[in-house]
């Protein structure tokens, strides 16, 4: 079982997976959570309050959340990515 809801949890992610598609795309504040998401060439959003992400819940089996929005249910992912960045090396080249 975790101690985490999906609000801490959505404050460290770096990347969505909401009913099976990737979003990079979305913010979270204290009003709202906004998902935006290619599905081939259609672009498709959600929109949850901040009522809604506080009432999702974990599903152990699954490893994911149950989030319930104006338009049903839906499950979503969250994952932190990894990033390539090698900012040291590259100022150490420009240095040299």
């Amino acid at each position: 079982m975790t101690a985490d809801t999906l609000t801490t949890v959505l404050a460290t992610s770096d990347m969505l997976e909401i009913d099976g598609l990737h979003a990079f795309d979305f913010t979270f504040d204290a009003e709202k959570l906004l998902i935006t998401a290619m599905d081939g060439r259609a672009e498709k959003r959600w929109a949850f309050s901040s009522a809604q992400v506080q009432a999702a819940t974990f599903d152990d089996t699954l490893q994911s959340w149950t989030l319930t929005g104006d338009s049903g249910e839906h499950r979503l992912i969250c994952m932190s990515a990894f990033t390539g960045n090698n900012n040291d090396e590259d100022e150490a080249d420009v240095d040299a």
